[in-house]
């Protein structure tokens, strides 16, 4: 893939919450050699739970499209603040993950868009059961506003793979999940398909 940001490549893994990016971005950050991953979770806030592209502009995208590092400082979703800053070089792939990482706003910087495939009811599921009783009020807003999301900046109409988990590996296709799509099957001894 040509660049797509300075000299590098962003990569972005989308879906819905619980869907399971983190696991698939990490996977494939490992596949690609250590290839670093950015994840939203540590860009979006309590107040901004899609608010944040002019921060993950100015602190991410203008610096490594300038061919430098990266500095941002992580929300930390219990303290309800900004930690201590962390540090991203430059690299010839950067990962991004997380519920809008497809968004319009960031299309133009991505050199792939992955979708994962989950119904958003299991998704959401998924994580209700592993964010547990104490955050079903979080979840009962986090559904709300991701669906209002991705009704106004659907990201999967744009997505160049679509990504299913299974019980042995990842199922993906091309974005046309259409009939003429070419399926291939990935088992987890296999590795991850290669674009």
């Amino acid at each position: 893939m040509p660049p797509s940001l300075g000299p590098g490549r962003l990569v972005a893994v989308d879906g819905h919450a619980g869907s399971g990016k983190s696991t698939f971005a990490g996977r494939l950050a490992q596949a690609l050699g250590g290839a670093p991953v950015l994840h939203l979770d540590d860009i979006a806030t309590h107040e901004e739970l899609f608010g944040w592209t002019g921060r993950l502009r100015r602190q991410v995208l203008e610096p490594l499209a300038a061919g430098r590092a990266a500095h941002w400082a992580p929300y930390d979703w219990v303290a309800r603040g900004f930690g201590p800053e962390r540090v991203l070089e430059p690299a010839p792939v950067v990962l991004v993950e997380g519920v809008g990482a497809g968004r319009r706003e960031l299309r133009p910087h991505l050199a792939y868009l992955l979708w994962m495939e989950t119904p958003r009811e299991v998704s959401w599921g998924r994580g209700r059961e592993r964010d547990g009783r104490e955050l079903s009020g979080f979840w009962d807003g986090w559904e709300r506003a991701e669906r209002e999301h991705f009704a106004g900046d659907p990201s999967r109409p744009y997505a160049d793979t679509l990504v299913r988990q299974s019980s042995t590996g990842y199922e993906w296709t091309s974005g046309d999940a259409g009939p003429g799509g070419t399926l291939g099957f990935v088992t987890l001894g296999e590795g991850l398909p290669r674009a």
